[in-house]
């Protein structure tokens, strides 16, 4: 091994205490650097790097996995962590399947019904690669308001990822959240749950990764789960039902909890791609009806 790929494999040794015997890039990271390692025991793991990482930025990941697992989402084993990687075990990637989309709807109900202390989290964490404010509120409207919607719909006004008209749209909002969203004791959420970090094994379990994780109203993970087309995403909806019924409506609240990680793509990508029409689109269903 030479270059990165030797840096890569001391630095896995060194958190591990095992030997490396080779390493092999994974495609796919939006964000990190994906190594996949072959340990000296037989045993295969995933080290995500990233040159500079903001501070805190795989502690956060590391603290969202353990937090996650702890309620019964299926997650990779976190093997090691360190301010500059994570170390996860391998999850061998396979195709979507029925059985373990149920298996996740039933895990994900659990874990939501397992709770948290509070909206929000004590530590702020990230979204991709942007800070997320994390600060506790009473309420899901409040944080949802001012630790979600209005921070992204700055940065993404900031950046041109929305004009002036649609994020106006998108403010008029705000002072309806408490009408419109139905009052619950706090969930603990992935935070991300978006298609690109629900791994589907060869083992046929449909496993989590890249959290987000904070507490909030159970329908934002659904409806990531739902804003780019998961497979399957039926029969986890079906089985996340079964074990923790929603509130009647909330299948016209998916576009109103969708608008955070729409902000957050016009934050990241700029207008070119859309995210902020699409987002004024989908809070203007709610500003007319209201």
């Amino acid at each position: 091994m030479a270059g990165r790929a030797s840096v890569v494999a001391r630095r896995a040794e060194e958190l591990l205490g095992t030997p490396v015997v080779a390493t092999s890039p994974v495609a796919g990271g939006d964000v990190s650097r994906a190594t996949k390692l072959r340990l000296n025991d037989g045993s295969v793991a995933l080290m995500k790097t990233l040159p500079h990482p903001p501070a805190g930025f795989f502690r956060a990941e590391a603290r969202g996995l353990r937090w996650l697992a702890e309620a019964g989402l299926p997650t990779p084993a976190l093997l090691a962590s360190a301010d500059d990687c994570v170390i996860l075990r391998w999850v061998e990637p396979g195709r979507p399947a029925g059985d373990g989309a149920v298996e996740l709807g039933r895990a994900l109900a659990a874990a939501h019904q397992h709770g948290c202390d509070a909206f929000g989290l004590a530590e702020d964490g990230f979204i991709g690669p942007l800070p997320m404010p994390n600060r506790t509120a009473l309420t899901w409207p409040e944080f949802y308001a001012t630790r979600r919607l209005l921070p992204y719909l700055k940065l993404a006004r900031d950046r041109g990822g929305i004009d002036d008209d649609q994020a106006r749209t998108v403010e008029a909002v705000v002072p309806r959240l408490e009408r419109l969203l139905p009052a619950e004791p706090p969930s603990r959420l992935h935070g991300d749950l978006w298609n690109g970090n629900v791994l589907w094994g060869s083992d046929g379990r449909a496993w989590v990764i890249d959290p987000a994780a904070y507490g909030g109203h159970r329908e934002m993970d659904l409806a990531m789960l739902a804003l780019f087309g998961l497979p399957q995403l039926e029969r986890v909806v079906d089985a996340y039902t079964e074990a923790h019924p929603l509130s009647d409506g909330w299948e016209d609240r998916i576009a109103l909890h969708q608008l955070f990680p729409l902000l957050v793509h016009a934050a990241m990508f700029g207008r070119s791609q859309g995210y902020g029409a699409r987002a004024a689109t989908l809070a203007g269903r709610y500003v007319t009806t209201t």
